[in-house]
């Protein structure tokens, strides 16, 4: 993403898979999309793909902890959502 229209490009369309069912995930998800998405690598940005291709309620489960992540790359990056 090097020049400033694929990046507004590739941010809409994230900014769009953000939008959930449940309102706590557009929250959560939004926001974290919003304050880190752009400074994620290109391996972090594959895992929070990943975890959008989840169902709602997993992945809102896997968020608030009551599920467990399963590759190494989603634990972290689900502590940064966490954080956000």
């Amino acid at each position: 993403m090097n020049d400033p229209e694929s990046a507004r490009k590739e941010m809409e369309r994230v900014r769009w898979r953000c939008r959930r069912g449940l309102l706590e995930l557009d929250i959560v998800l939004g926001r974290f999309a919003e304050q880190h998405y752009a400074g994620l690598d290109a391996a972090q940005r594959a895992a929070f793909d990943a975890l959008l291709d989840m169902p709602d309620n997993p992945l809102w489960d896997m968020i608030a902890g009551r599920l467990e992540a399963v590759p190494n790359e989603q634990h972290a990056l689900l502590d940064k959502i966490r954080e956000a």
